[in-house]
């Protein structure tokens, strides 16, 4: 009989990250399909997920070798360094997130090496795949944070209230970018008691964000984007479309307690959503979280993990938000990844095998070679 491909979670060692790829629950029903587990020794610490609870859904559990031994598939957040995978099965998958485009020299050297690389974040934006989208959830979250970080640091109260002493006024949020992370800030802040305020290219999200009980800012004499770019994302603006919503918004941007900015373009640097001159239009006290900044970030001065002061308004961005709810993160990535081997598991062969559709989509190498044309066209 064919033995049970062995699946390896191993434990992230990238800087600021709290996430781990598998959790008892996704364990459980691995071992279900047919796989055998072994979870790397202290892999899910960081996320509040002992050892004994992953030994009790069934896993193994070993030092990074004794992980990495024979594994067929190797899960994790971030893309391990091909020298922590000695020892793993010929050709055997690694499945993460592994930021294609800025990291490809990792890329190369997984294709030497002779693994089978899959990028989680390239699975394609489809109907099928929307249980696989790691983006999707790790977003959602981020944009929940990005509120309440926001909240933390804002010097006042976010509802209206009305006290025997006087009224407080609601906090006035804008969220800029209307895409997973951008709807969930605009539903957390109202949920906070904000007035809130959003604007996008697409001009297809104006409805998105009237349901949510916001208010939609939009240039209405300049088409913009009727629909979505490709993989739902916004793609670039004209030079007319731009300077016209550059002005809506600056002016709107004076009056706003809280900014949040969402904008990326996949592969691409961060664009620029707030200038310096517009910071310096907003009250004191008011505070900006810039959702981009690990791309280089929507918001002039911005810095990762560091909160800047400038004219009197605390700007914020982490480098990984989603790292700074490691539970639920981990639960969302881990049942993202579950969805994507179950939905490919053939039972005849034992093991998951991919179609064209997805799988020409999220692999980067095999054979050794990189073979993935986003990256061969970059």
């Amino acid at each position: 009989m064919k033995k049970p491909p062995r699946i390896a979670v191993l434990k992230e060692r990238a800087p600021g990250e709290a996430r781990v790829g598998a959790t008892p629950e996704t364990v459980k029903k691995l071992i279900g399909l047919g796989a055998s587990v072994c979870v790397e020794a202290g892999a899910g610490s960081s996320a509040f997920i002992a050892d004994g609870d992953f030994a009790a859904a069934g896993a193994s559990m070993g030092s990074l070798a004794e992980t990495v031994r024979d594994a067929d598939i190797v899960l994790g957040i971030q893309g391990p360094e091909p020298e922590l995978l000695a020892g793993a099965a010929k050709g055997a998958w690694i499945a993460a997130v592994l930021d294609p485009f800025n990291r490809r020299e990792l890329i190369d050297a997984y294709a030497k090496a002779g693994f089978e690389v899959l990028a989680l974040e390239f699975m394609p934006r489809i109907t099928r795949a929307q249980s696989m989208d790691v983006l999707s959830s790790q977003s959602n979250l981020a944009g929940y944070k990005a509120v309440l970080a926001c909240a933390d640091a804002y010097g006042r109260a976010f509802p209206m209230m009305m006290t025997a002493a006087g009224t407080i006024t609601a906090a006035r949020v804008f969220v800029m970018g209307v895409g997973v992370a951008g709807l969930q800030a605009i539903a957390t802040a109202r949920r906070l008691g904000a007035q809130v305020s959003a604007t996008d290219v697409r001009s297809a999200t104006q409805e998105q964000i009237q349901s949510l009980g916001a208010k939609p800012i939009f240039v209405d004499a300049i088409a913009g984007i009727e629909g979505e770019g490709a993989g739902g994302y916004a793609t670039e603006m004209s030079e007319e479309y731009q300077k016209a919503q550059a002005e809506l918004v600056s002016s709107h941007i004076a009056r706003q307690d809280i900014v949040i900015t969402t904008a990326l373009i996949p592969g691409r640097a961060a664009p620029r959503l707030v200038t310096d001159e517009q910071i310096a239009s907003m009250k004191p006290g008011s505070v900006i979280f810039d959702l981009a900044v690990p791309q280089g970030g929507n918001v002039e001065g911005s810095i990762a993990d560091e909160m800047v002061e400038r004219h009197g308004v605390r700007i914020i961005g982490y480098s990984n938000t989603p790292a700074r709810m490691p539970a639920d993160a981990s639960a969302l990535f881990a049942r993202n990844i579950l969805n994507f081997l179950t939905a490919f598991w053939d039972k005849e062969a034992g093991h998951p095998v991919l179609d064209a559709e997805i799988g020409d989509a999220i692999r980067l190498t095999r054979d050794g070679k990189v073979v993935n044309e986003r990256l061969l066209e970059g």
